[in-house]
């Protein structure tokens, strides 16, 4: 079978699943998203109530009014949603017996359970907690407390300091060089008024979207929004909000420092022009090319792998928010600064002489395998669904996109992504 005829055939097939992953969706007269997956033969339930706010949202105008956040203001918020009047949320879904959970991204903050029973009540919980923020000079002060300890547990991974390091040589002004969590200085600055705007501003239903999967209806989800008075038309706001866009040589090209690890950790990150809006054809590009360099079914990972000059987790990784996009590769080595200089080989010879067509299939492949895995199981059904939507699009419209994809795309890409001007390189050696 001709090179053509695959594509022609897995353009076919994936088109197919771009059916199959769709779910029911309704948008409700206040401007709240509700997807559902109803998925027969499942007992359980998994929801999700995100907003299109994370740790990059630093700087808004409300209502005409500018309002400046301090680092890891979005983090902080999510902990605190979680406490009402009556007593902390989890407490609440013990008694239902339903697991649940919040997490901060730099772009979103999400709330989520997943439960086989009371599901109605869990909506409930989930809904009402996020709907009616509460906030206090004494609480605030008590979180301050929390998350402090919390931003030195942080402090404590190789992993997580190694990418923050990346992206502070990467960026000099951009949000996504500081912590998610912040530090506590910045922190200690926060007042029940900031967090009301923030609430004002990103917590609009018109700025969120309630995504569920498994043993649930669309029906279902909806009634929940109307007991939580989320259905009602809302008057708008407006809400404005930016972040720098650098270009130019990047702030600094190197880092290194000491933690107390067993071998070196180091990672190399390339800062790309950020995507334009709706571009998710350069965004799913972007996003194989850490497989396609040195994925595992590349040369590449494979001399490294045999002469055991980084461990089976090296990879490459991407990420993209709104004003910054970088593709990273981490891993472990005695010899970091060799591996960096067969990356960086690696990569001129494929800007030179292109990727090799099977292999750019087969990882086109596994990612289309990824993205239908997404649908399999009900948590990863409504978090993606509701990832997904806060970025304007489905998980039908990312198969569809990925179907079109060729490698004559991926080399074009080549040409101008993962240059070393544009890489910084960081190193954490042992103490």
């Amino acid at each position: 079978m001709s090179n053509n005829e695959q594509q022609t055939q897995f353009a076919a097939a994936q088109a197919r699943a771009a059916a199959a992953v769709s779910c029911q969706r309704a948008v409700l007269p206040s401007g709240l998203t509700v997807l559902c997956r109803t998925m027969p033969g499942y007992s359980s339930v998994h929801a999700i109530y995100a907003t299109a706010f994370g740790s990059i949202h630093r700087q808004f105008v409300l209502d005409g009014k500018p309002v400046q956040l301090p680092a890891g203001t979005a983090h902080f918020l999510e902990h605190k949603m979680c406490e009402t009047p009556k007593g902390d949320s989890f407490s609440f879904y013990a008694k239902t017996g339903a697991s649940a959970n919040a997490f901060t991204s730099y772009d979103r903050t999400c709330y989520l359970f997943s439960a086989t029973q009371k599901i109605d009540e869990n909506l409930d919980i989930l809904l009402g907690l996020v709907g009616k923020p509460w906030f206090t000079k004494a609480t605030i002060a008590k979180e301050q407390g929390i998350i402090g300890q919390e931003i030195k547990m942080y402090d404590d991974s190789p992993d997580w300091r190694l990418l923050n390091a990346l992206f502070r040589c990467l960026y000099t002004e951009h949000p996504l060089r500081d912590d998610i969590a912040g530090t506590v200085d910045s922190i200690a600055t926060l007042t029940p008024q900031l967090l009301y705007s923030c609430t004002k501003a990103f917590y609009a239903p018109s700025n969120m979207v309630l995504s569920v999967a498994g043993k649930i209806t669309l029906e279902q989800a909806v009634e929940a929004c109307k007991r939580n008075g989320l259905y009602r038309a809302r008057a708008a706001h407006e809400v404005e909000w930016d972040v720098p866009v650098e270009a130019g040589p990047i702030p600094r090209k190197e880092a290194c420092f000491t933690m107390p690890v067993n071998k070196p950790c180091f990672g190399v990150a390339y800062r790309e022009p950020p995507l334009v809006p709706g571009d998710l054809k350069r965004e799913l590009l972007l996003d194989m090319l850490g497989d396609l360099v040195v994925g595992g079914l590349t040369n590449l990972y494979r001399k490294l792998y045999d002469e055991a000059l980084v461990n089976p987790e090296f990879s490459g990784d991407f990420i993209a928010v709104r004003g910054a996009c970088a593709v990273a590769f981490t891993g472990e080595s005695e010899t970091p600064r060799k591996v960096v200089d067969l990356l960086q080989a690696e990569i001129e010879r494929l800007r030179t002489e292109g990727i090799d067509p099977e292999v750019f299939l087969l990882v086109k492949n596994q990612m289309y395998g990824e993205l239908l895995g997404d649908v399999e199981t009900v948590d990863d059904a409504a978090e993606e669904g509701a990832a997904a939507c806060l970025k304007g699009r489905t998980l039908a419209d990312e198969i569809a996109a990925l179907a079109e994809l060729t490698v004559e795309d991926a080399n074009a890409l080549m040409k101008t992504a993962l240059r070393e001007e544009n890489r910084a390189y960081v190193q954490i050696d042992p103490q």
